[in-house]
This record gives structure tokens, C-alpha cells and sequence, in this order.
């Protein structure tokens, strides 16, 4: 482990209970950073995915949300860097209420540049996602790729995103877009296709429901999305750039499921689940992303190949007592 001696600096995750914020939270800790994680505040003092985290003297979790600005002023005080992950992220969910993902995924980022910038123009890693290209024009996807709002949360992080950037582009808050193709790993929502996929086969299902099998997907194991994030706000040249975290490769979700079949000895059937398929037009059949501007940038290399991150994620989620926290008979908007 590397530690800092002198200089700690101390950094601000949002949406540190989350799945991809968790990660982070961790390797930032591994790394010698104090750590300020953010909860969503509920009355039960659960600290999500935290939880799993052991106690550590330099992590400091704090309950609340971004959605209110005065609380925001308070959370990112004494902070060195400010990483924002904490969104709404449920493409399903969005169809329902994406009134609420104005208010976190836009004003919440609102919020917290705000508070960055009167609080002495804090550095601020805010993070995108690759559904804001919806299907792809052209492959691999780069930066310039046109955005697409191809549902009300892709829209409402395109709308983040900018936000984010005006700060920088106004003010000179020293802002850079990290943008994560699709992350999976241990702690990811059932909603998604591999959780979906190995908690039906590892709860005993015979038959499993899936959605559409026929998009392509760009995977990222998680801890190489986290450290693609570290690796941006540790180098100034990403100030005022969107940066793509990739692995220049797509597949399948229906090669997908075979490769999990393949690794959990499953010869498992399946069906398509209408409520589990997207509008027509809402649906982003291809995602292929581009990584040259990070590595040009940064040393950052994706390390985990799909097929040794699946292994990993199935023998997590195999587990009893993380399986347990799954409901797989369940669909999860």
C-alpha cells in the first residue's frame, strides 16, 4: 500500500455508497487519501456498499444529499478533490420519474460545483456515462462522438455533464468529465445484465429472464474504472476535458451469457422478459469505446479482461451472504 506521509490530501466521494463509488472509496484509501464518503441520507444509518468496507481511520462517512445546496456549501469544506458519482442511474426508473433526475443528476451536479467554486475552486472529477452517445455512429467511440438522449437519464447526464463544463468554461473551476463505458464487478445493481444473469443462475433458477441480448456493450471491470477515475484527477491535463474510460472492444450481450454460462457450468434456458426490453428508439444497441485519449493522457491501462472479471464477479455474487442481498425472482427498475 502507498501511502502519503506528508500532504494527505483529502478527497470527497458522492454517491460513495453506490457501486462504482464504493470501489473508488477504496482504492482512494488504499492510495494514502483521507476519504470524506458520502451516504444518502435514510433514517436507518445504512451506509449501502460501505458497509462492506472495513473501518478505517481515514475514512469519514457522512449521511446527506446533494440535492439540497446549503447542505452541498458544508459537505465539500477542507476537501482537495471532489469526486461526484452520486446520480440516479436506473435507465427503467427514468422512464417513471425523471422528474427526480433533474433534481439529482442536474441540479445535484449544479450543487456541488457550486460549492466547489465558493469554496476556493476545488478540483472536481464528475462522472459521466457512455449512455450519453446512445447507439453508436461510428466505432470506436471517441470523445466527439454526438450525444444522444436516448432516454431520460442519458439526457439528464448530458445535461450534468455541461453543467459541470460551464463551471469550468465560466468560472475556471477545474473540472474533467470521466466517462466509464459499462462497469460491472461485485456490488453492481441486480438491474444490470451480468448481476441479472448470475443471481438467477446462482439462486437455482432453470430458466432466466433477460431483456434484449442483441446490443453490444463496452465491459469494464470495476476496479479499472475506478482507477481510470484516480488517474484523471491526477493529472492536470484533463482539466476542462471529457475523457472516456474504455476498453476499445465490444461484445455481445448474448456472447455475455454464454461466457457466464461457461464459467458457472450452467446449461441454464432463457427468455425474453418484455418489461425488461427498452422502447424502440430508447435502446443503445451498440457501445464501443474509444480509450486513446486516456492513455495518451495518463498511464492508465484497463488490467482485468472480461472473462477474469467475470470469474471474479461470479464467485462474489456466488456467495450466500451476498447473494442474499440480491432479490433475483425480482425485476428491478
Amino acid at each position: 500500500m502507498h501511502v502519503r506521509l506528508t500532504n494527505q490530501k483529502t478527497a470527497l466521494v458522492t454517491g460513495a455508497d453506490g457501486f462504482i463509488g464504493s470501489h473508488l472509496t477504496e482504492l482512494l484509501l488504499n492510495k494514502g487519501y483521507k476519504v470524506r464518503a458520502l451516504a444518502q441520507y435514510n433514517s436507518f444509518n445504512y451506509w449501502g456498499w460501505l458497509e462492506d468496507i472495513p473501518e478505517n481511520n481515514h475514512l469519514e462517512i457522512i449521511t446527506g444529499d446533494i440535492r439540497d445546496p446549503h447542505f452541498c456549501k458544508e459537505l465539500v469544506k477542507d476537501t482537495d478533490v471532489i469526486f461526484h458519482l452520486a446520480a440516479l442511474i436506473a435507465i427503467p426508473y427514468s422512464y417513471v420519474a425523471p422528474d427526480s433526475y433533474v433534481d439529482t443528476n442536474i441540479k445535484g451536479t449544479l450543487n456541488i460545483c457550486q460549492a466547489a467554486k465558493e469554496s476556493g475552486n476545488i478540483r472536481i472529477i464528475s462522472i459521466s456515462t457512455s449512455e450519453v452517445y446512445g447507439t453508436a455512429k461510428y466505432v470506436p467511440i471517441n470523445e466527439q462522438h454526438p450525444k444522444q438522449p436516448q432516454s431520460p437519464y442519458s439526457a439528464s447526464k448530458i445535461g450534468a455533464d455541461m453543467m459541470a463544463l460551464s463551471f469550468y468554461n465560466s468560472f475556471g473551476l477545474p473540472v474533467s468529465i470521466a466517462r466509464p463505458f459499462n462497469t460491472y464487478g461485485p456490488r453492481q445493481s441486480a438491474r444490470a445484465i451480468i448481476p441479472t444473469i448470475i443471481t438467477q443462475i446462482a439462486s437455482g433458477m432453470k430458466e432466466i429472464n433477460v431483456g434484449d441480448l442483441s446490443p453490444t456493450r463496452d465491459f469494464n471491470y470495476v476496479r479499472d474504472t475506478a482507477s481510470g477515475i484516480l488517474a484523471i484527477a491526477e493529472c492536470d491535463n484533463t482539466i476542462g476535458k471529457e475523457i472516456n474510460i474504455a476498453s476499445n472492444s465490444e461484445v455481445s450481450m448474448k456472447d455475455t451469457l454464454k461466457l457466464i454460462k461457461e464459467i458457472m457450468k450452467s446449461d441454464v434456458n432463457y427468455r425474453a422478459d418484455e418489461k425488461r426490453i427498452r422502447p424502440k428508439d430508447s435502446e443503445v444497441f451498440r457501445l464501443f469505446g474509444d480509450n486513446l485519449l486516456i492513455k495518451s493522457l495518463t498511464d492508465w491501462e484497463p488490467e482485468i479482461t472480461l472473462k477474469e472479471g467475470l470469474q471474479i464477479t461470479c464467485n462474489w455474487f456466488k456467495n450466500p451472504d451476498n447473494l442474499k442481498k440480491y432479490k433475483p425472482g425480482i425485476y428491478n427498475l
